[in-house]
């Protein structure tokens, strides 16, 4: 049997004209029409815990269906594996086979991934699957071992950040649907790289929005900032889990999809004994053991929860990595001087050196900006399950301009984000374009069809940026333009500083995975210190066995002496972003140390890495 056929729901192919459709209705009597190649209604039987299905002969791939609810409203498939005519048309069945060439890929450990995120509608022109296939040797080239897609589940139109998506097993029609996803996941895994998909499982869009007619998938004890809460705990809730648990399983078993950034997690409420993201946990690492592949889940939570990736025994969900923003508002603050909204917890050369020694800066102590304490501490956690990064979708695009940390800071700045990201014991993630400082803003954009919810959009917009005291008028999401605005321009690469910076990046990228010391992901193997002076430096050694690194930063606008030790042994000067090579003004660091404790002349806004040479 397929592997299609064996999933849980939607349509399943079971060759020679046949097809099984299953969906959950509790309640209800649910028909199957059949639009194409004829119309025709079938008769769908009750399975048991409100379920329905029917095998059906006489269907083929391509054909298109709907689901009608009690003899009257006609809907779309909760689990449509593709919608050709978007989000309000009927689904279509799929043809499951796909000519994977991948048989030999087992995924990577987390500790082996650089990850690069992208959005899939502005990285190119095209703004499809397969037009990122040309570019995957130019990251590969880069050092890039993983591509992670912001969420594709269909959404309204063709223009959308993802998060406003509504058939979460449909990978969006103006994409290229699944087969052109498959053949970008087969194409990179070719290349050795991994592919990360960011899911939705906090919330569902509100435009096509069709899941309330079938069943209780939602509840209105709770709420999320975008409307109705998600069931995962109250009467029928264990098979609302399950739906998403089989959409996990859909992307990575039948798209083989390598990872999961699970969004949001804070907004999903669940008092239940036994809860939904553990469980989720389970059944995913269970079919990457019986595949024998690397299958990881990846948390995004505002509350610095440990536990997330805490391993089950210790009462943890054992979620595989955790997004640190935390890392993000300390390098952030510190580069720019920004202490506007959430950014007012920050700006200290201390909290950025506990993000290095720890993970989280807050870890249980009091918060201005939440007028309560927040965080739990992360001491315990490996470094492997941090992903860190100075830019990404969310810290860029809500920016009333969508302004990129390139429009923000020099390129001695740009320079100094990269160093402390990449030099750092954690999992690193660069967002489109940031390797060559793109220029182009990545700003907010929908393309909804209903004018009332387009309004209502824009007014949101503009109250998200009341705390940070920016002027002017956001972009108008709905507006083309603005989703043009956001797509890369893939020549800069090529041209003057872009061209320094991405070499910058590689040349960063290659010191990260040929260095030993570098290379291993822990923060037991560190030693951070400080300016006890107030200045803005701080340096940082790391060792693993022969190897070690020591790296120095200056994020002040003067020169510093920042006062360091070192262990014996011959240490040569691998990298320092003040040479004139690199664009600088001239490095005034020697080019060896001898042990002792060292005073070393930083320029303003650089850093320098030493590597241990044994004798």
């Amino acid at each position: 049997m397929n592997l299609a056929s064996r999933m849980m729901l939607g349509a399943a192919y079971l060759e020679g004209g046949r097809c099984r459709f299953r969906v959950w209705a509790p309640g209800a009597r649910i028909d199957l029409r059949l639009i194409t190649p004829r119309d025709r209604l079938v008769r769908m039987e009750p399975s048991g815990n409100g379920y329905h299905e029917a095998d059906v002969d006489g269907v083929e791939p391509g054909t298109l269906y709907r689901y009608q609810l009690d003899g009257s409203k006609e809907r779309p498939d909760p689990a449509s594996r593709l919608q050709p005519e978007g989000v309000h048309g009927p689904s279509q069945v799929l043809e499951p086979h796909f000519p994977w060439s991948d048989s030999s890929w087992h995924g990577l450990p987390l500790t082996d991934h650089i990850i690069y995120e992208l959005h899939t509608g502005t990285y190119t022109p095209e703004g499809t699957f397969e037009a990122i296939i040309p570019h995957i040797d130019g990251l590969k080239d880069l050092g890039i071992t993983a591509i992670e897609l912001m969420p594709i589940a269909q959404f309204p139109g063709g223009r959308n950040w993802g998060y406003d998506g509504v058939f979460p097993f449909a990978a969006q029609n103006t994409y290229g649907g699944p087969q052109g996803l498959k053949r970008l996941v087969d194409s990179c895994h070719r290349k050795g790289i991994a592919v990360v998909l960011d899911v939705v499982y906090n919330h569902l869009g509100p435009e096509g929005n069709y899941f309330r007619d079938f069943g209780p998938y939602f509840t209105d004890r709770y709420r999320t900032p975008w409307g109705e809460a998600i069931n995962y705990d109250g009467p029928w809730s264990d098979e609302v889990r399950r739906f998403f648990i089989e959409n996990a399983l859909y992307w990575t078993m039948e798209c083989h999809i390598d990872a999961l950034r699970l969004d949001a997690l804070h907004e999903i409420t669940d008092q239940s004994a036994s809860g939904f993201i553990p469980e989720l946990a389970r059944r995913v690492h269970g079919a990457g053991e019986d595949l024998n592949r690397h299958i990881h889940l990846f948390a995004e939570s505002n509350q610095n929860k440990a536990a997330l990736v805490r391993p089950r025994e210790l009462g943890g969900c054992a979620l595989d990595g955790y997004w640190n923003d935390d890392y993000h508002h300390a390098v952030h603050t510190i580069l720019t001087g920004e202490k506007m909204g959430y950014y007012a917890d920050y700006g200290d050369i201390d909290d950025l050196a506990k993000a290095l020694q720890q993970g989280f800066v807050y870890s249980g102590q009091y918060s201005a900006v939440r007028n309560c304490r927040y965080g739990e501490s992360s001491r315990d956690v490996p470094a492997r399950r941090f992903a860190v990064f100075s830019q990404n979708h969310d810290q860029i695009g809500n920016r009333m301009m969508g302004e990129r940390l390139s429009q923000l800071v020099s390129l001695e700045g740009l320079k100094l984000a990269a160093g402390i990201v990449f030099l750092s014991p954690f999992v690193p993630l660069l967002f489109m374009g940031e390797e060559y400082g793109e220029r182009a803003p990545f700003l907010y954009f929908i393309s909804h069809s209903d004018p009332e919810l387009v309004d209502a959009v824009r007014r949101g917009r503009k109250e998200e940026f009341s705390s940070f005291l920016w002027t002017g008028e956001p972009p108008d999401p709905f507006d083309e333009s603005t989703f043009l605005r956001s797509k890369l321009d893939h020549s800069l690469p090529l041209q003057g500083h872009h061209r320094l910076l991405r070499d910058f990046y590689k040349e960063l990228i290659r010191l990260r995975k040929e260095t030993p010391a570098l290379a291993r992901l822990s923060k037991d193997d560190l030693d951070v210190s400080v300016s006890q002076q107030g200045e803005k430096w701080l340096w940082f050694r790391r060792w693993k066995d022969g190897s070690e690194a020591l790296a120095a930063f200056n994020f002040a606008e003067e020169p510093v002496h920042a006062v360091v030790r070192v262990s014996a042994g011959h240490w040569h000067k691998a990298l320092d972003s003040a040479d004139e090579s690199w664009g600088g003004t001239g490095s005034k660091t020697p080019s060896q140390l001898e042990q002792g404790v060292i005073r070393l002349m930083l320029n303003p806004w650089t850093f320098v890495l030493y590597l241990h040479r044994e004798e």
